[in-house]
This record gives C-alpha cells, sequence and structure tokens, in this order.
C-alpha cells in the first residue's frame, strides 16, 4: 500500500495525476489529508473539481506555529503508519505536511518518495526551503521536475539511482483541467475583460506579515490599477493583516475570495499579467506564456525565467514601482515550455514505482 499525503492547496493540484494514475493499475492507495487548509475554497472544493477522492483519514491539524503544526501532523501521522504499514509515503511540495510525514516514515523505515524534488531557492529564511532540503535527504525516490533539480541533488551528494526527471504534476493537472477552466464563468460574473486585467496574488508570511512590507505591496497594487484593471483573490493571511494593519486598497482593485481551482486557471490564462509571490503560479504562468512578475529575491523554479515567461523583479516594492512601466510594457518576453512539462509526469512516476516497490 502507498499513502499519499496532501496538506496544503498545491498539494491537491499535484496529488490529483498520481492518484488517478495509481488507481489505473489498481494499485492500492490511502490518501492522508493533514489539514493545514481548512478553508474550503481552499481545500475542500478541490476534491471536487480534480476528482481527488475523500480523504481516508483527515488529521485536522490546523494553522499554527511550525513547531506546533509539524509537532502534531507527526505525532497523529504515526499512528496511521503503524496501523497500515505501507510499503510506501508518497509526499509532495514543501509544506509542513510534506516535511513531518517524510519523517515519521523515514524513522519507521518506510519507503519515502518525494514529488518536486531537488527545488531550491537557497534561502534559508525560508520555511520551505528547510522543508524541501530535509525532505530531499530522508527520500527513496526523488521525483525532480526540471534540470535545476537535476544539479542541486547532484551538488548535495544525492545517490544518481534515487533522481528521476519526471516533469511537473501541476502541469499534468493544468492540461487535464485546461478545458474545464475555461467552462468557468468567474469572468463574466464579474464583468472582467479577457487580457485587459492583471493578476495579483500575495500571501507569503515575508511580504504580508510585516507591515513596511505589507504597505508597499498595497501601494504597488493600487498604483498598477492606475494603469490596469487589477483582479486581487486575496488570501485569508493577506486580507486579515489588511484589515490589522488598518491598510486602504483602491478602489479599482477588484477584490476576491480564494478561488476554486478551476476559476483560477480561468483568471491566470486571460490575464495580461500576474504579480505573485507563489511558486506554483510561475510553473502555470510559464506554461500558458503568460508574463508572471515574482516579487521575491529568489525562485526555486529557475527554468521559469530561463525558459519561461517569469520575470524575477525582487521584494522591494519601491524598487518595483520604480520600473512600473517596464512592467506594464507591451514588449513581453517570449517564452517556452521545460521539458517534460506534457501532461505524463503521473505516468512517468507511477512507473517507477510499480517496478520498484
Amino acid at each position: 500500500m502507498i499513502i499519499n499525503i496532501v496538506g496544503a492547496r498545491p498539494n491537491f493540484i499535484k496529488i490529483s495525476p498520481i492518484i488517478r494514475e495509481l488507481n489505473k493499475y489498481s494499485i492500492p492507495n490511502y490518501l492522508v489529508h493533514t489539514g493545514q487548509h481548512y478553508d474550503w475554497n481552499m481545500s475542500g472544493t478541490f476534491f471536487n473539481e480534480l476528482d481527488i477522492p475523500t480523504p481516508d483519514k483527515f488529521l485536522n491539524v490546523g494553522s499554527s506555529s511550525h513547531a506546533k503544526q509539524t509537532s502534531e501532523i507527526i505525532e497523529k501521522f504515526e499512528k496511521i503508519c503503524l496501523e497500515l504499514r505501507p510499503s510506501l509515503v508518497l509526499v509532495v511540495g514543501d509544506v509542513n505536511s510534506t516535511l513531518a510525514c517524510a519523517l515519521v516514515a523515514s524513522k519507521l523505515n518506510i519507503k519515502v518518495a518525494h514529488v518536486e524534488a531537488g527545488l531550491r531557492s537557497f534561502d534559508r529564511t525560508m520555511p520551505e526551503e528547510i522543508n524541501r532540503v530535509l525532505t530531499d535527504h530522508m527520500s527513496d525516490f526523488l521525483f525532480v521536475t526540471e534540470q535545476s533539480g537535476l544539479d542541486n541533488l547532484a551538488t548535495e551528494g544525492i545517490a544518481k539511482s534515487k533522481v528521476h526527471f519526471v516533469g511537473n504534476c501541476m502541469i499534468d493537472t493544468l492540461i487535464h483541467s485546461h478545458k474545464s477552466a475555461e467552462k468557468s464563468t468567474i469572468l463574466e460574473e464579474n464583468e472582467i475583460t479577457s487580457k485587459n486585467y492583471c493578476l495579483i496574488t500575495f500571501h507569503r508570511p515575508s511580504n504580508v506579515d510585516k507591515i513596511d512590507n505589507l504597505k508597499d505591496i498595497v501601494s504597488l497594487i493600487n498604483e498598477v490599477s492606475q494603469d490596469l484593471p487589477v483582479v486581487f483573490p486575496i488570501h485569508p493571511r493577506t486580507k486579515k493583516k489588511i484589515k490589522e494593519f488598518g491598510l486602504n486598497l483602491n478602489k479599482k482593485v477588484l477584490l476576491l475570495n480564494p478561488l476554486p481551482y478551476l476559476g483560477f486557471i480561468k483568471l491566470l490564462n486571460h490575464s495580461k499579467i500576474v504579480i505573485t509571490d507563489s511558486g506554483g503560479i510561475q510553473e502555470e504562468s510559464t506554461f500558458l506564456g503568460i508574463q508572471c512578475y515574482t516579487c521575491r529575491d529568489n525562485t526555486e523554479r529557475p527554468s521559469t525565467i530561463d525558459i519561461g515567461t517569469n520575470h524575477l523583479v525582487g521584494s522591494n516594492m519601491k524598487n518595483i514601482k520604480e520600473n512600473l512601466t517596464e512592467i506594464l510594457d507591451e514588449n513581453f518576453k517570449e517564452g517556452s515550455i521545460p521539458q517534460f512539462w506534457d501532461g505524463q509526469a503521473a505516468k512517468r512516476i507511477v512507473k517507477i514505482l510499480k517496478d520498484n516497490i
């Protein structure tokens, strides 16, 4: 039996094609949802839209400090592993659930597979970077999405026999769901004109938890809205902090609640540009050919810059504002799609697992 782990929104997108492929081969699998994301639009609707089966176990850990959240997952997940004795635990991405469940499995001598292995921002102040590095060094199967992952794991001394270049499961889901996403009526419902708006997302604690940083972000959003309509699906954390700090967004900014997957992909695909601090959106926008401006000092997905349509513009919003004319310029970067981002990553992963466990 394989236990699949999900806990946060990006995990659901990546796990969907893997479960679908495991079921094709009638490989017994058990789904554990740790409950890191508990908002329905950030969790529950994804299961419906992506045809993910109801989790076999919901740990309901909710939001708390990194230490408390990780330790609670460890304690609860260990009981599941001791009861079920799986042959493998499969984790995706870089959230606390990823690290916690990999650690439990490793300590119990259960094999670990890490989907999206090898990505590195080289910024140890990011909790996700710690999760990535530690999970990779505990894993028996490391499934890599892009060339940088291969290079990073080789540099860190991970045995080549454990590493497999398979492509990107997030793109598998995007390809699988593209026609369904186009049926979304989100543009009509909100009177949004295709290819005539800027899509904005911000959620990282380093950006939204500090008043000075968030003040600069709000200022940037307000300024962009003077030149181009802005659509802002606002993360609960960001919304809470804007209110807490007494900040105000321009009335020209269209605020939306967190969106289900299909609605968001429709919104992304029809945007003119996207400004974000997200990891996954860098990949999705590259595949869709949308200009993406990533407001961070680093990225763990360099192929989206080297090959795709992503621009790394830094975390200093004041500098970004100074270059706003460039950001809104029509002379956009032409990009291409990275190797193996072809909708077949989950098939490659399951074939490797089927042949080796």
